[in-house]
């Protein structure tokens, strides 16, 4: 039931990484992807390794952004076997979908900017008129053809019916575009000064794109109000639609599942939770890393730990720092 192009994404990173991507039948190793994926490969070989690169980073920023919460990111790991939390339509799998997409195409348009794509090269200029005090120029992050080349690949499974049902499918293509429009809404002006002596006679701007975690951050507050929906007939044609009927319509910029999701309090492999047994917690907190939430009201332990650290450091001219070092004791508190 779960899709190729998520697999694709993931299991890349265990086959893709020691691969060159300079031949063809280099694409043949990932026996998952999608018609559409394949022969996007084989025609645009020199994407595989920032493909490969948004795969490692989706995995990573998705486990640093939810590591104070239940639902940790750590089924990732099984790549390329995925446990239900991921391979049903939870918002978890809205969240992880939607940051795939949208790190793909980061990866490129990044790529683009840094030269190390011959198909592709900085942004154009911004057609907005440029400021009194600064023109435009640099070297731009190219979301344009980051936007195509990512959504030509993430999209492609989801066209396939033997992807999920439709309703998986369409959930799952709105949640992409989510993750690419958070994205777009990334974007901010960079600019360089140039003068004589460090002063800015002449300042040059570009658009570039804010990191990976400025966007993993607006994906989760969309996580945290995701909007339930169930496939039903609008009119003529099927669409997803709030369970709710009496909430609003759903959004363009709104995530959206159709899977509640478990507690993920105890562990459980039939709906992929693996528990919080063991998770370190926050005493002092109230937010979701807190011992209370994190802990489901199972209490926890503590323990102390020595942590040895450099301290005292002195720069001296020239030019060598030296540093003391430090021992202090520090509480730790794990679920029970």
């Amino acid at each position: 039931f779960f899709t190729m192009k998520f697999r694709m994404d993931f299991g890349l990173t265990v086959k893709g990484s020691s691969v060159g991507w300079n031949q063809t039948h280099h694409c043949k190793l990932l026996d998952w992807l999608a018609p559409d994926q394949s022969q996007l490969c084989r025609r645009n070989l020199e994407l595989m390794h920032s493909i490969v690169q948004a795969a490692k980073l989706t995995k990573n920023t998705c486990q640093n952004t939810f590591n104070d919460m239940r639902w940790n990111c750590s089924s990732v790991e099984k790549a390329p076997r995925f446990t239900p939390d991921l391979a049903k339509g939870t918002r978890e799998s809205a969240f992880v979908f939607s940051l795939a997409a949208a790190l793909v195409s980061h990866s490129i348009a990044r790529a683009c900017s840094s030269g190390e794509l011959p198909s592709c090269s900085c942004a154009p200029a911004p057609a907005e008129q440029a400021g009194p005090d600064f023109i435009w120029g640099g070297c731009g992050d190219n979301l344009r053809y980051g936007l195509q080349m990512g959504s030509a690949f993430s999209d492609a499974p989801m066209r396939n019916s033997r992807s999920g049902s439709q309703a998986f499918r369409l959930m799952h293509l709105h949640n992409n575009a989510v993750g690419r429009q958070a994205l777009i809404d990334a974007q901010e002006t960079k600019c360089k000064c140039h003068g004589v002596s460090g002063s800015c006679s002449v300042k040059t701007c570009w658009k570039g794109l804010h990191d990976i975690n400025h966007i993993a951050m607006d994906l989760k507050s969309k996580y945290l109000s995701a909007t339930k929906v169930i496939h039903r007939h609008v009119g003529t044609r099927k669409q997803l639609v709030p369970k709710e009927l009496n909430v609003r319509p759903v959004r363009e910029s709104e995530l959206v599942y159709l899977v509640s999701s478990p507690d993920y309090c105890t562990h459980n492999e039939k709906h992929g939770s693996l528990g919080t047994q063991d998770r370190q917690c926050n005493k002092t907190s109230n937010d979701s890393g807190s011992c209370n939430l994190m802990c489901c009201g199972r209490g926890y332990n503590a323990y102390t730990e020595r942590i040895v650290e450099r301290c005292q450091c002195k720069y001296h001219w020239c030019c060598y720092v030296t540093c003391k070092r430090c021992e202090r004791t520090v509480e730790r508190y794990i679920c029970k």
